[in-house]
């Protein structure tokens, strides 16, 4: 099987309302859809995505009322990748994080490409990833507030933190056909595309 990227990451969130003001007014993400969750229809189901909601762009959070804020750890997606068109976006965004207090790293290249780690209102570890060689691909959200130049594009890489690392990209590589790309020598990353 071969599977041509992500199609869209799930989180959860304790507060609707609050993680629509942060995504859509403070990230500029469109809220595509609205719904509940299938299981548990008394359960907000959240949808944003570009301008069209193409698969590759959707990020989705359940809600679940009182949940604990996120606490890194094994066994979980420990980042969401974001694309942005370029390493110029990230200087605008580290300026609109700053006035919107929103805490954020400093621009750092991981795996050959220009990042900034940033926390939502939750303690959830997103990282805007220039996207120099897929400016094409996205489409800006229209009325966002964001100018076009700078506005999300999509999902970029998302990290995993496991224990065993082997078994998981087996998963990857050997089940869902992702191609190993590299290793970094900082804790133990590898990149698979």
């Amino acid at each position: 099987m071969k599977v041509n990227g992500i199609h869209h990451v799930s989180a959860l969130t304790a507060d609707a309302q609050k993680n629509l003001d942060f995504y859509r007014n403070i990230l500029g993400l469109k809220l595509v859809k609205k719904s509940v969750n299938q299981d548990e229809p008394t359960m907000y189901h959240l949808f944003y995505g570009d301008e069209t909601a193409n698969p590759g762009s959707e990020l989705t959070f359940f809600e679940i009322p009182r949940i604990a804020p996120f606490h890194a750890g094994t066994n979980s997606i420990s980042s969401i990748g974001l694309r942005v068109p370029d390493a110029q976006a990230l200087q605008y965004w580290k300026k609109r994080f700053e006035e919107h207090q929103v805490a954020h790293g400093g621009i750092m290249t991981i795996a050959g490409r220009e990042t900034l780690a940033f926390w939502d209102h939750e303690g959830q570890r997103l990282v805007l990833t220039a996207d120099e060689k897929g400016k094409d691909i996205g489409e800006a959200v229209k009325q966002s507030g964001i100018p076009e130049e700078y506005s999300f594009r999509g999902l970029g890489p998302v990290e995993l933190t496991v224990p065993y690392a082997e078994p998981t990209l087996r998963v990857l590589t050997d089940v869902l056909g992702f191609t190993e790309i590299g290793k970094e020598t900082h804790e133990d990353r590898g990149t698979v595309t």
